[in-house]
Parts: C-alpha cells; structure tokens; sequence
C-alpha cells in the first residue's frame, strides 16, 4: 500500500484551503454599479459615450448616449446648392469621403433623368473602392490596437498611404475629396495613375496576408474575438445592421450585386460572408473584402472605357421636382440618401441613412450580459464612425 508523505499531505492542505478561499469569493455579494464608457475614451472611436450598469465584470444594461457633435447635415443641406452639399456629405464618414459622394449624385441623375458618362463611371467605381480599402486598413490596424497588438497598425497605414496618395493624385484631396459633379467627374485621371494603381494593389493584397498573420493568426487575437459579440442574423436585421457586421452573420445581402450601380454589373467579385457571427468573423470578413476591392479595381482598371468624363449638364444645375431615395453599399454598411425636390438650385428635404447609426443600435443588446474586459473589442468589431452617427 502507498504512503503519502508529509509533503503531499502539505501540498493538499493548500489546496484544501485554495479551494475554501475561493468558495467564500463565490459567494461574496457585488453591488451594482453605474460607469460612464466615454465619451472622451479614444477607443469609442470618437464622443460616443455607453452609460452601463455593471454587476461585477458583467454588463447589466446599456445605453449609448448619442448626440456630442451636432454636426446638423441634414439641415445644413437645404440651404446648399447640389454641387456644394458634396462638400459636405464628403465629411458624415470622414475615412470614406468620396464613397460619402456617389449615392447622392447619382440621386440627383436620377431625378435630372441624367447618366454620367461610361468612362466616369468606371472612375467612380475605382475611387469608391479605393475609399474601401482605405477605410479598412484603418480598421485592421486600430482593431489590432484595441485587442493589444501595436505592430499590424504600421503595416495596415503604409500601403493606406499608397491608396490615399491616388486619391490625393485624381481629387486633390485626401480625406474629403469633392470631386463628384451631377452629370461625371471634375477632372480625368492623371498620367501614369492606371501604372501605379496595379502597383499599390499588389502591395495590398501583400499586407492583407502579413496581416492576416499577425491579427487573424494570432491565439491571443482569436481567444479575444472568438464567439465575443454574437450577432444572429435575425437580431441584426431587426435592428437594421449592414455591411460586413451582418455578412459576418451569413446575410448575404451586398447592394453592389443586388441592386446594381456604377460598374459593378460588368466586373467580377464575390460576396464576402461568413457564419460565426461574433468580432473575429467581422474582421475576417473586411479583410477578405479588401481582396475583393484590389480584384474589382484591377478590373475596371483593365476595361476602362475611353471618352468624356461629363456629360452636358446645364451649367447652373436644377433639378425638377421630385423625391428618390438612392442607396449604395458604403465600406460601412448601407449609405442612403432620400432626396425631395420642389424644383430648383436647393435640395427641399435630404434625409441621410447612414450605416453606423443603425449599425449601434444593436449595441443595448448585444452588450447585455457581456464581460467588461469585451466591450472595446466588441465596439472595434462592429467600426462605426461618429461622424457616420451624429450627422
């Protein structure tokens, strides 16, 4: 028969009395508490403020608190010609300035009764999907920041660099381009764009597998991200949720295929969806996105039309009266414009639908129950811009 020393008999004891330490923590009662997440934290990704009612580590109730900018576009439209209301629309998602553009434009062609010409459309398909892929190396490289990881965020903003100086070369402007006109373009592409374009997309799709490495390869990253903030895809309809953060949930919905504009009905891309549902398959699904922008870019690129870049607009621009309501599938989720008319220089009403606004209204649920330690993680998976929600 085996004897057990008096070691062992020392060692079990500890544990015996770990063991009773720990029951009694189990049972220690928390009270609740009230905290203010913001607005003034950076990673709430601007004045967003979420008053939560936490037991403990676990979140109770929450509700986010919107409203810090009072940025007023909507009102600040109908007192703006059609061209200078781009000057203004370029700013609501102030990461995705030119895309901000193109669904109010071509509501303006619509109820003009206009088409811009062949070879500007394929321009505007270029430089939307460029707005794209900017807009997600920014989120590739903050959401490594918010998990822990400091290095992806200098590789994702060097080839952003690249993307943003071809913008800068065709519009003259980084971030809020203005360079949409009802009826085409403001000015054609430059020489040597279509050269250096190819060159950037193939450093793109180069950083898109370093960082596919260090972020969705990393265990640190997926035991941080893996079946945290599970969005079903019921509940994100319901609650009116677009772009990648319901494609993550298997929706397959993607206005760019389904209700076709620009030149997307003449080039190739898959719809990126996936199942999982929580912040690791949202940002799986936008860096397999960027894939799918270099592959439409290099596409229109390789068939772009020749010709003019304006069609023939009155020059003082008058639209008759009407109402439309033009949405696009901004790198966000859905971006809508409903434009009403009563003849004129003046938009009468514009009311703008933009993706993050709907995009954190699920936020009261889907951060019920979570554990504190979550919630940035969850906030950087579902990227919304506070701009793209004060509007």
């Amino acid at each position: 028969m085996a004897t057990i020393t008096p070691s062992e008999i020392s060692a079990q004891a500890r544990t015996a009395a770990h063991m009773a330490d720990i029951g009694v923590a189990v049972e220690i009662e928390t009270p609740e508490m009230t905290l203010n997440i913001g607005p003034q934290h950076p990673s709430t990704h601007g004045v967003f403020r979420l008053v939560a009612r936490v037991d403990g580590e676990r979140i109770e109730e929450v509700q986010p608190v919107l409203g810090y900018m009072h940025r007023g576009y909507e009102k600040l439209c109908e007192v703006r010609t059609y061209p200078q209301v781009t000057t203004l629309v370029n700013r609501i998602d102030w990461l995705s300035g030119y895309a901000n553009e193109i669904p109010f434009i071509l509501a303006a062609e619509r109820l003009m009764g206009i088409e811009a010409p062949p070879r500007a459309v394929y321009i505007r398909t270029i430089l939307t999907e460029m707005a794209r892929i900017a807009t997600f190396m920014a989120f590739l490289g903050a959401f490594g920041i918010e998990i822990g990881a400091i290095t992806p965020i200098f590789h994702a903003f060097r080839d952003r660099e690249r993307v943003l100086d071809l913008i800068e070369s065709v519009t003259g402007g980084r971030f809020h381009p203005n360079f949409n006109r009802v009826g085409g373009l403001k000015d054609d592409l430059p020489a040597g764009f279509l050269d250096e374009t190819k060159s950037a997309m193939d450093a793109i799709l180069r950083v898109c597998d370093d960082l596919e490495d260090l972020i969705l390869g990393n265990d640190i990253f997926r035991e941080r991200t893996r079946g945290v903030g599970v969005i079903p895809i019921e509940r994100g309809l319901a609650c009116g949720v677009t772009g990648a953060n319901i494609r993550a949930s298997g929706c397959t919905i993607d206005i760019r295929r389904d209700e076709p504009y620009l030149a997307y009905p003449e080039l190739d891309f898959d719809v990126v969806t996936d199942t999982g549902g929580d912040c690791y398959s949202r940002a799986w699904c936008r860096l397999e996105e960027v894939r799918q922008s270099v592959r439409i870019i290099r596409g229109a690129c390789d068939s772009l039309p020749s010709g003019p870049i304006m069609s023939k607009v009155p020059r003082i621009i008058q639209v008759p009266p009407g109402e439309v309501y033009q949405r696009a599938e901004g790198p966000l989720g859905e971006m809508g414009y409903y434009l009403v008319s009563r003849g004129g220089r003046i938009p009468y009403r514009l009311k703008i639908r933009t993706p993050s606004f709907s995009n954190v209204s699920i936020l009261p649920w889907l951060l019920e129950g979570a554990y504190m330690a979550d919630v940035i993680a969850i906030l950087g998976s579902l990227y919304f811009i506070l701009g793209d929600v004060d509007r």
